[in-house]
């Protein structure tokens, strides 16, 4: 790979569309200066964002870092960082990170760092990437032995963390991966945080359109006001519990969003477990926000139409702000069927492309192709 210049170090960051390339493009306003607040010795970083689907077709790690050495060796790079939301796994393991000294590339998996403060974790672990890369190439200058040095701040103490095992053959000569049970549930979060549950919201119109018009409906008919005001908070919970969850499954099976393998092995059946998992709480995600939107659209619609006089003869009950709320409650439950019997509407790729980022429904595709054939 060649290099640009003594005082300067060009680092690449090679970003999967989509999310990667937002997060990528974020940090490289403030990357180059505080790598060189930190390296010192008068060093002076030129970041770059390059936004190409470098994970299309394939989930291996080796074959990734293969693909970054031959587009690196193109360019006039010193140092290339790839970015993806994809999940991988090496050695039965999930990777986090993986890092060829030797080359200067790393490739690094986001739904690993979990699903809070994505863009401050990301900027870290490539601040610690590139610290580690740019240190071992400067020793290789000087002509003193090159190590590979542990990323204590980028693993961190609380982190399920660690470093995994690397085949000689491989390009990576130090690798992380994250294991266990924390380990799961942090990936499992940054897959739903990649697939940006709240897209769902927008992406139902037709379902919102029949789950309002329900609700509309529900709130001015006084059977829906009796049976509010005689049911007890347990079974409005019951209510919303079973509305929700039919929302969810009809949605997940109609737009065909379970994910099957042919494969028996496993690790297999435990990536299909993932897989489905992070499904389940995307779309719950999003249909809990519907619901919640529900809730609060009743609210105001009861305020503006319901008549005190007319409430109270029907139900024996006054209507005060319990009244309010509790009907609002129940109405948002049945609004919520009405909706999920509306997304039938909808078609199948409109739900995929609300409910999953672009390089999972790449990921997707790509699959039931092979499994077609």
């Amino acid at each position: 790979m060649p290099v640009s210049s003594q005082d300067v170090t060009v680092v690449a960051l090679l970003a999967d569309p989509d999310t990667p390339t937002e997060i990528a493009q974020r940090m490289a306003r403030t990357l180059p200066d505080r790598l060189a607040d930190t390296s010192g010795q008068g060093r002076r970083f030129d970041v770059q964002v390059v936004s190409e689907p470098f994970t299309a077709g394939t989930e291996d790690p080796s074959t990734l870092m293969r693909r970054i050495m031959d587009r690196a060796s193109a360019e006039n790079w010193d140092i290339v960082v790839a970015l993806t939301d994809l999940p991988l796994h090496s050695h039965r393991r999930k990777l986090v990170v993986d890092l060829s000294h030797e080359h200067g590339l790393a490739l690094l998996s986001l739904p690993s760092l979990g699903g809070w403060r994505l863009q401050t974790k990301a900027r870290r672990a490539v601040e610690e990437v590139v610290r580690s890369l740019a240190g071992s190439r400067a020793t290789e200058a000087e002509g003193t032995p090159r190590s590979q040095p542990p990323l204590g701040h980028f693993v961190g103490r609380l982190a399920p963390i660690h470093q995994g095992p690397v085949d000689e053959e491989e390009t990576a000569d130090l690798r992380y991966v994250a294991s266990g049970p924390r380990g799961y549930l942090r990936v499992l979060l940054g897959m739903v945080r990649a697939n940006r549950p709240w897209r769902l919201v927008p992406g139902l119109s037709k379902a919102l359109a029949a789950a309002l018009a329900t609700g509309a409906v529900a709130t001015v008919n006084s059977t829906v006001w009796s049976l509010a005001a005689s049911l007890s908070s347990p079974r409005l919970v019951i209510a919303m519990v079973g509305s929700l969850a039919l929302m969810i499954g009809w949605l997940i099976v109609d737009a065909n969003l379970w994910y099957r393998t042919a494969e028996v092995s496993s690790q297999a059946k435990k990536r299909t477990a993932l897989y489905n998992a992070s499904t389940v709480f995307t779309v719950g995600i999003g249909v809990l926000v519907c619901y919640v939107g529900l809730m609060a659209i009743n609210l105001v619609w009861a305020l503006f139409i319901l008549n005190d006089h007319v409430f109270a003869s029907t139900t024996q009950s006054p209507l005060h702000a319990t009244e309010y709320w509790t009907l609002s409650w129940f109405v948002a439950s049945i609004a919520t069927v009405g909706g999920a019997l509306g997304s039938g509407l909808e078609s199948d790729e409109a739900i995929r492309a609300a409910a999953y980022s672009k390089r999972e429904q790449e990921r997707r595709n790509v699959l039931q192709d092979d499994h077609g054939d």
